[in-house]
C-alpha cells in the first residue's frame, strides 16, 4: 500500500487553512471528487452507526439561497462543491437494524451472530440516556466526518473552509432535511484557492506543541 512520508503529510497540512476566496472559475475534476466523496463514506463513527447525511450543493440558486443565511460569505457560491454535514434529528430500532442488515450483507454473517451486538446499540442510543441528547451525539459524529474530509482535500491539494457561520434552521428549510430525519450542523465549501486571496500566505498561528500536547 502507498504511504506518505511524514514530511509529504506534514506538508499538505501546512498548505491548507480556511479558505477566504475560491476561483470561482475552477471545479474539482470528478475524479477526485469521486475520491473526496467516498472519503467521507469511509469515515469512522461511533458503533458504525454513520448518522449523518452529507449533501451535495452544486446548484447555484441553492447555493444563493444558502448564501444569504450563511452571513453572505462568498465561499458558498464561488466554491467547487459546497459540502453541508447534517445529523440525524433522532435514533431508532430501525436506524440501527439498517447498520445490521448492511453488516449481514456486506460480511456475510448471520443476524443472530451481531444479535448482542444490536442489543447493546439499542440499549444505548435508543433507550438509554444517550438518547436524550442524540442529536448532540450524532453532531459529534459530524466533526470527525469533517475533520477527515478537510485533511483528505490537504493531500489531494483541493482547498476547503470548515463553516460554521450559518442559520441551521434556514439550511434545512432550504435543503428540505427535517422531512428527511436531519438537521444542519456545520458546511465547508471545497474547490480552489483564488490568486489574490491574502489569507494564503499568512503563517499559521499556532500554540507550540509543549503547550497543547501532553505525554503521560
Amino acid at each position: 500500500m502507498h504511504t506518505m512520508t511524514p514530511a509529504q503529510l506534514l506538508e499538505s497540512l501546512r498548505w491548507r487553512y480556511a479558505t477566504k476566496k475560491f476561483d470561482a472559475t475552477r471545479k474539482i475534476p470528478a475524479d477526485t471528487w469521486k475520491a473526496l466523496e467516498e472519503s467521507l463514506v469511509l469515515t469512522p463513527s461511533s458503533y458504525g452507526l454513520q448518522p449523518w447525511r452529507f449533501v451535495i450543493v452544486t446548484d447555484p440558486a441553492v447555493r444563493e439561497r444558502l448564501r444569504a443565511v450563511s452571513w453572505n460569505q462568498a465561499q458558498v457560491t464561488d466554491c467547487s462543491h459546497h459540502v453541508v454535514f447534517a445529523a440525524r434529528a433522532d435514533m431508532t430500532e430501525a436506524d440501527v437494524d439498517r447498520l445490521v442488515t448492511r453488516t449481514v450483507e456486506v460480511r456475510r454473517v448471520p443476524a443472530e451472530a451481531i444479535a448482542g451486538y444490536r442489543k447493546m446499540m439499542i440499549g444505548d442510543v435508543v433507550k438509554g440516556p444517550r438518547h436524550e441528547w442524540i442529536h448532540e451525539w450524532a453532531a459529534r459524529q459530524c466533526y470527525i466526518a469533517l475533520g477527515q474530509f478537510m485533511e483528505t482535500c490537504a493531500v489531494l491539494g483541493i482547498d476547503a473552509c470548515p463553516m460554521e457561520g450559518l442559520d441551521p434552521a434556514k439550511y434545512d428549510e432550504i435543503l428540505g432535511l427535517p422531512a428527511q430525519g436531519f438537521r444542519t450542523v456545520v458546511a465547508c465549501p471545497a474547490g480552489y484557492r483564488a490568486a489574490d486571496d491574502g489569507y494564503a500566505s499568512l503563517a499559521k498561528v499556532r500554540f507550540a506543541a509543549s503547550d497543547v500536547i501532553r505525554h503521560v
